[in-house]
């Protein structure tokens, strides 16, 4: 019987391990942007670099790596010779060799003209980023629909949710979440909001609720709490819905509006949700609650309207909060106290920001508009470890490190950084 246990026991490690070494999702192998294993500190476009293949089209979304695979999404013009005003978009699923960058599959899930556009800079037709459960590869596309593709590429279901107004046509961008058999898609904008759940096995549509917000961006979290999953989601409010019915539990008001960071957990009973444009604010919440916990001193354990993050979303690691604004500041703080370990700090240069930090190893890497990719010592001190210059990339994806290394999507290609 020991024998038997101690065999259950490796297998379990070993599962966990597999599956921690991949970047089954949009912020990685614990949903708080933080990678399993290293990643290079120093490279440049001449060094380091095991491959880079140009991406055709305009995707911003976030890769995702299962076992060898990689997968990605784009969207290319469909009209003759790449004319955007011909044929609309083509919108495609690709899946590459993670080790050498080669096309294994493409699919184009649908070919349409996009009845509204997306911010100039920051985004396009295909920012949601992907989501697996390690057989089939969930894409979405917001308006033009949901696909699940089984790692080969054939397609095992589509569904058509409607198109989305958002706010000035800024584009759409919230990756969905996945959970058992549930499949999350978050869908605030200027119509009718809604949070829609769909069995990821099938397509069907488990529930619905119907959400009083405007245009937002947040990836939910679901978390386990009394025994049952709840699901969090973050705008001008936060709220909590039983994952299993879609009951309302909680709701906390004090958001500011265009909320884009994730909600992230930081322990068994508590969660953080952030917003950075006009009313900046940040809500430290105290799981447990129900009804209306607005202000609750039971709930709300702490705030914080300075440095927040206004588009990348936060890193939790060894329970410090670390959060990077827009204009390339950097803070960290006590996650449980909301008490500063430093407080936005300036990043070497002049930088911008919209992809979100990483953490390999002990360090942050940071990739930037301008092409420089910074690599910050994590902990209560602030330490730049190094700058590295990628030359003209523009980064708006985040980055992702997986089996020792960093991957980077810029606007036109994707790079594979490896000692």
């Amino acid at each position: 019987m020991q024998r038997l246990l101690t065999a259950a026991a490796l297998s379990a490690l070993l599962l966990t391990s597999a599956l921690n070494a991949d970047w089954r999702q949009w912020r990685g192998p614990t949903n708080n942007g933080v990678a399993a294993s290293a990643a290079p500190e120093r490279f440049s476009p001449t060094e380091g670099v095991k491959w880079r293949i140009s991406i055709e089209g305009r995707g911003f979304s976030t890769p995702i790596v299962v076992g060898e695979r990689m997968f990605l999404t784009t969207a290319v013009p469909a009209g003759e010779n790449g004319a955007a005003d011909a044929g609309g978009q083509k919108f495609l699923v690709i899946a590459l060799d993670k080790n050498t960058g080669q096309v294994i599959w493409e699919q184009v899930a649908t070919t349409a003209a996009p009845h509204e556009g997306y911010h100039r800079q920051y985004g396009s037709f295909a920012s949601n980023s992907p989501v697996t459960d390690g057989e089939t590869v969930f894409v979405s596309f917001g308006s033009r629909g949901v696909y699940a593709y089984d790692l080969d590429g054939k397609l095992q279901w589509k569904k058509d949710l409607g198109p989305l107004q958002m706010r000035n046509a800024f584009g759409e961008g919230t990756a969905p979440v996945l959970y058992q058999h549930y499949l999350v898609i978050q869908h605030d904008h200027e119509g009718d909001s809604y949070l829609v759940v769909l069995d990821k096995r099938t397509g069907e549509e488990l529930w619905r609720a119907a959400r009083d917000e405007p245009s937002s961006w947040p990836q939910p979290l679901v978390v386990e709490y009394g025994g049952r999953p709840q699901l969090i989601t973050s705008s001008t409010r936060v709220r909590t819905y039983d994952l299993e019915t879609g009951e309302l539990v909680w709701e906390c008001g004090g958001l500011g509006g265009n909320a884009i960071p994730a909600v992230v957990q930081v322990n068994d009973e508590l969660i953080i949700a952030m917003t950075g444009w006009r009313q900046a604010n940040l809500l430290a919440i105290k799981l447990g609650g129900q009804g209306d916990i607005t202000g609750d001193p039971k709930y709300v354990r702490w705030t914080n309207d300075r440095g927040n993050s206004y588009t990348p979303s936060p890193v939790l690691h060894d329970g410090i909060f670390y959060m990077l604004t827009d204009t390339g500041m950097l803070s960290a703080l006590d996650a449980e106290t909301g008490k500063p370990h430093y407080m936005q700090q300036r990043l070497p240069d002049i930088q911008k920001f919209k992809a979100s930090p990483v953490a390999a190893d002990g360090k942050l890497y940071l990739a930037g508009e301008s092409g420089l990719v910074t690599v910050v010592k994590m902990g209560k001190t602030y330490e730049v470890i190094a700058a590295n210059n990628m030359g003209d990339e523009v980064f708006i994806s985040s980055p992702v490190v997986v089996d020792g290394s960093l991957y980077l999507r810029s606007q036109d290609e994707l790079f594979c950084i490896r000692d």
